[in-house]
């Protein structure tokens, strides 16, 4: 072994250590069809766990605030769900059930104690994507090089949760550099998606999707730039947020090409309903991030908004929606989403207009400039650093040959991005003049279903949303269907990328593959955006069941 694979090992080797003997599933993992529904028939869990896992972060947060059940009792379920999750999927970057049990006896004594809880989320099992520092434990964010450095305080974030009464057990898996939407590093290998180990799990936020999805977790805590929480969410059938930046507080975590300030990356949620989404957004800025982290805006959760925007929901919406951007047009099964969201909305009362994508190739072509503005020197630094070699999906984003942009090619790349910006704005407003109040787009948020692995080429529908800047939920529609999603023989592509997109489909490969849409809204209007996604969610009869 060289240096790096060794230190790579040793990791493997610590994450399996972590796991009680008891927790572990047969090495004999089941067929594909069978993986989904493991956790409910491998016998780890007890029938009282599995009922606890079954429930809503908001339902759980209920039961605990009322001292109806323990929170050593539901932090102990996740554990050992979370143990299954990383022995079918490979999700895990750090798995630590002491502290977390600790943690909830705390709580719990508390509880018993004072007859009240801490804070909104008092006993809540929460994973975190390793990007979030929590003191003593190592973020290694897929870099072989950031192994054995452990953190010496928490993330912002992680503290405000904390303070809020959340208990942490895992910090789930990432691809290296964060930079791709697959979950595959050199450390502990590919993360796969629940529903089948030939589908990808979706990243940068790969490990949340696929520990929220097998409800090893019920809230995951993502980041997006690209669309590292939505590709995910969508991959696994769950609702995501990419709130506007300055929302959510994103100080002290880790991550590549820190100080990159023409787009930023932000934290959010993922999860099994819009509901949950909404009970983690009020539960951090309750506590008043702007006190702790200077780039958060000062805007606690606007109550009125959400119930101006569910007023506008009986009245009926004005939505505009797109399912093809100009660059590459997504699969059937894709097309197919739009259409029964489009169709769903119009027989409920709303007004669905169609809305033509403002120059997103231009966006498109922006931001992946903006990525590699400093030649990739950052992400290379971290990677060449151990040796390690770089993952081959990130060669096709991040080529380390690329010039640096010099300084004034950086500001006049801020000032593209301004531009498209305000020039969206106009179109908006446009559109507004002929049909009324634009309350949200609909769109696709990934060109295909949850794809087979190292396939994912295109993030345009997901990033140009980055670069403007608009907040952006991710609600599951329906499932890629062989039997009606039938390849499209007629199709002629309008780019090279179009064509390697379309040429990648197969009806048969794809059959079942999860299917999801993105809602998106003006910037900051989380309020209001959740809303309307939360509605499009229940006129699908869209529940995801454990």
């Amino acid at each position: 072994m060289t240096d790096w694979q060794s230190r790579a090992a040793d990791k493997r080797s610590r994450i399996a250590s972590s796991i009680p003997s008891e927790w572990n599933i047969p090495s004999t993992i089941p067929d594909d069809k069978a993986t989904f529904d493991y956790p409910s028939t491998s016998g780890v869990l007890s029938a009282q766990e599995l009922e606890l896992t079954s429930l809503s972060a908001t339902e759980l947060v209920q039961k605990l605030s009322k001292g109806q059940v323990k929170s050593v009792d539901v932090t102990l379920a996740f554990c050992k769900r979370a143990a299954v999750a990383q022995a079918l999927t490979n999700c895990v970057h750090e798995f630590f059930p002491e502290l977390a049990l600790k943690q909830a006896k705390a709580l719990d004594e508390y509880f018993e104690k004072e007859g009240k809880v801490v804070g909104p989320l008092h006993g809540l099992p929460i994973s975190l994507k390793d990007q979030l520092r929590v003191k003593g434990l190592e973020t290694s964010m897929g870099y072989v090089s950031w192994l054995g450095k452990y953190d010496e305080e928490d993330s912002v974030l992680t503290a405000l949760l904390r303070k809020a009464g959340a208990v942490f057990y895992v910090k789930t898996s990432v691809p290296q550099t964060l930079m791709v939407c697959e979950t595959v590093n050199n450390i502990i290998g590919r993360t796969t998606n629940p529903r089948s180990k030939n589908w990808s799990c979706g990243g940068s936020s790969g490990g949340e999707g696929a520990m929220v999805g097998l409800r090893g977790g019920i809230i995951g805590v993502g980041t997006d730039i690209g669309g590292s929480i939505r590709i995910p969410s969508a991959f696994n059938f769950l609702y995501g947020i990419r709130p506007s930046h300055g929302r959510m507080p994103y100080g002290k975590m880790a991550n590549s090409m820190e100080g990159q300030e023409t787009v930023h990356s932000v934290v959010g949620p993922i999860a099994h309903s819009a509901q949950d989404l909404r009970l983690f957004l009020t539960s951090v800025l309750s506590e008043k991030p702007w006190e702790y982290d200077s780039k958060v805006v000062p805007l606690p959760w606007r109550t009125a908004e959400e119930d101006a925007a569910k007023a506008k929901l009986k009245s009926g919406l004005t939505v505009g929606f797109y399912n093809f951007d100009g660059n590459v047009l997504p699969h059937p099964p894709v097309l197919r989403g739009v259409d029964l969201v489009v169709e769903s909305l119009k027989k409920n009362g709303h007004k669905v207009v169609p809305w033509a994508p403002y120059k997103h190739d231009s966006a498109v072509d922006l931001i992946n400039k903006i990525y590699v503005a400093d030649g990739c020197a950052d992400v290379y630094k971290d990677i060449n650093a151990s040796g390690e070699p770089a993952i081959p999906n990130i060669k096709d984003l991040l080529n380390p040959d690329l010039p640096k942009a010099n300084m004034n090619e950086a500001w006049d790349a801020n000032l593209q991005k301004w531009n498209f910006q305000m020039d969206y704005l106009n179109k908006w407003r446009e559109f507004e003049a002929e049909h009324g109040e634009l309350d949200c787009i609909v769109a696709p948020i990934s060109p295909t279903a949850a794809i087979r692995h190292n396939q994912f080429k295109y993030y345009g529908y997901a990033s140009a949303i980055n670069l403007l800047d608009f907040t952006s939920v991710v609600v599951p529609v329906t499932f890629a269907d062989k039997n009606v999603d039938g390849k499209n023989e007629s199709f002629k592509p309008v780019s090279d990328m179009d064509k390697t997109v379309q040429e990648e489909y197969d009806p048969e490969a794809y059959h079942g593959a999860p299917v999801a849409v993105q809602v998106i809204g003006r910037k900051l209007s989380e309020e209001k955006t959740l809303a309307i996604a939360e509605e499009v969610g229940r006129l699908l009869g869209n529940v995801n069941t454990p």
